[in-house]
């Protein structure tokens, strides 16, 4: 599992590994809460020596130094503690969406070779429907995390005499630390190997933002995506307390953090519209708030004047790439006038804009994102080809990823994200970016939630084609549709007008709230 190493290596760099780190926080605050979830809670003493006897229990069933091991779980304390224990033993943690197919589970516990699984109650069926299709993993190799499941043996059964005795694995910055494997319908999607490297560094940069032992982090969304990872690491690296919620949802974000005095959080764009949507909003004392982190898709500049307004703390929007070497931060409260921006490079970061035929841009001209920082990956699992394909390397020999992203840099040194490059609609020759529509359309007071997609057309090879999700109380769907092709036309430049505008009840979005733009596309293209 050996990849490419692109991001700059410092020699001198030293580290503490989380597996020896979490031993000290025992030590030094061992009733201090580390974790709460619906069913409970659990110390920092408690969820070590959780940790520790299952990493020694994965080592007595033959984990070695640099194995993998599975894990498919909504957010629970049990959940973070097979994490952890898995750092401890010296493996390598693959956390996987239970919002994917069994099919599409089953390539990648195979294309990692993971040596175990451990599964919640909730996710048993999406197992039944991988058996016959693992190639490694056996059936003494699956854990359930309930204690009352029959198929499989149960955590407790399981760990039965195991001993908590502290015995953290000896790792390098070079050993792998988790693989995410990225979202797809077809095919084994890409699994992307992140090193102890990768996470310190990220780490470290993290933890300025005040995610310490002090912090309170509710974590709204799954561990298997690494927008939660962002967050979540730092936390548990410093000592702080993670507030675990299985599945979203606005009114009980808004209980839990005026209950247990919530400091930050890592939101992403669809939970902020609609923690603030909540009829009851206001009447939560939200004043714990520090701060609030934003990633995954661009915040839009409505929404953040109407958190900055209501919501006390700061907020931080994140843009990056699970792969790392694009980093940039916007912070709110200091740029109010760059709220359309996703901010500038972070430290140790570069982002440079290029043409289809590789060739750098000038700033102000739009074309594809690249960029190069101190946290990058060390390639897709087993796909040195895609590895390759996603370098863009710079007249000076430095080594960039392409984000597949366009956008420009402005003259201050801020990055505005326009679209996904796919994304992407041509037509008559022209390039039109679909956020820039689905800006005036969300700018109507009827609409929602809004998205543009590239539908067939004879005269102009593709044409964008409005889904709108209406506003509570909006007019009928006919007239609704029709008034609004007329308006958004009239705000639009002639080359971007919309041939049609389709009312939907709402949305596709992925577990982290993206538009599955390629659901919405495919029933207009053969």
């Amino acid at each position: 599992m050996q990849m490419p190493v692109h991001a700059p290596v410092d020699p001198e760099e030293t580290m503490e590994t989380i597996g020896d780190r979490i031993q000290d926080l025992a030590a030094a605050r061992p009733h201090q809460t580390a974790l709460i979830d619906d069913q409970g809670s659990v110390s920092w003493r408690e969820l070590v020596s959780l940790a520790n006897r299952i990493a020694n229990r994965l080592r007595a069933e033959g984990l070695r130094e640099g194995d993998t091991v599975a894990l498919l779980s909504e957010n629970r304390i049990e959940a973070v503690a097979v994490y952890l224990a898995t750092l401890v033993a010296g493996g390598c943690v693959v956390p996987l969406s239970g919002m994917a197919s069994g099919d599409s589970l089953a390539l990648m516990v195979n294309d990692c070779a993971a040596r175990f699984l451990f599964v919640s109650k909730k996710n048993l069926p999406l197992l039944d429907t991988m058996t016959g299709k693992l190639n490694q993993l056996t059936a003494a190799g699956c854990i359930s995390l309930d204690t009352d499941d029959d198929r499989l043996s149960g955590l407790n059964q399981w760990l039965g005499q195991t001993d908590s005795e502290a015995k953290p694995a000896k790792v390098t910055l070079d050993h792998p630390f988790n693989i995410i494997y990225s979202s797809g319908t077809t095919g084994t999607p890409k699994g992307i190997l992140h090193d102890y490297r990768f996470r310190q560094r990220q780490m470290v940069r993290m933890s300025r933002f005040g995610l310490d032992g002090n912090a309170v982090n509710l974590v709204s969304t799954p561990l298997y995506s690494n927008t939660t990872l962002v967050s979540v690491l730092p936390t548990l690296f410093n000592g702080g307390t993670l507030i675990l919620m299985a599945r979203f949802d606005a009114r009980r974000f808004l209980e839990l953090a005026e209950h247990h005095r919530v400091t930050h959080a890592m939101l992403v764009p669809v939970q902020y519209q609609r923690i603030l949507a909540d009829p009851g909003f206001d009447r939560f004392d939200l004043s714990s708030f520090q701060l609030k982190l934003c990633t995954s898709a661009p915040l839009r500049a409505d929404v953040i004047r109407e958190a900055m307004a209501r919501w006390p703390g700061n907020i931080r929007e994140v843009y990056g790439l699970t792969e790392g070497g694009i980093s940039t931060c916007l912070d709110c409260a200091a740029h109010p006038d760059k709220w359309e921006s996703v901010g500038m490079p972070t430290e140790g970061a570069e982002v440079r804009v290029i043409d289809e035929q590789g060739n750098e841009l000038p700033r102000g001209e739009t074309g594809e994102i690249v960029g190069r920082a101190i946290s990058m990956m060390r390639g897709y699992v087993n796909r040195d080809d895609q590895t390759r394909e996603m370098l863009w390397t710079s007249p000076e020999g430095q080594v960039f990823y392409r984000s597949g992203d366009m956008g420009r840099v402005d003259e201050d040194g801020f990055v505005y994200i326009l679209d996904r490059r796919k994304d992407m609609i041509i037509s008559g020759g022209f390039n039109i970016y679909a956020t820039d529509l689905e800006q005036v359309l969300l700018s109507h007071p009827a609409v929602a939630d809004a998205a543009v997609i590239g539908i067939p057309s004879e005269q102009w090879g593709e044409t964008p084609l409005g889904l709108v999700v209406l506003a509570p109380g909006a007019k009928g769907r006919e007239q609704s549709e029709a008034e609004l092709l007329a308006w958004a036309n009239s705000n639009l430049g002639k080359t971007q007008r919309l041939a049609a505008i389709e009312v939907r009840r709402e949305l596709p979005r992925s577990s982290i709230g993206k538009v599955l733009k390629r659901e919405l596309r495919a029933p207009y293209w053969p």
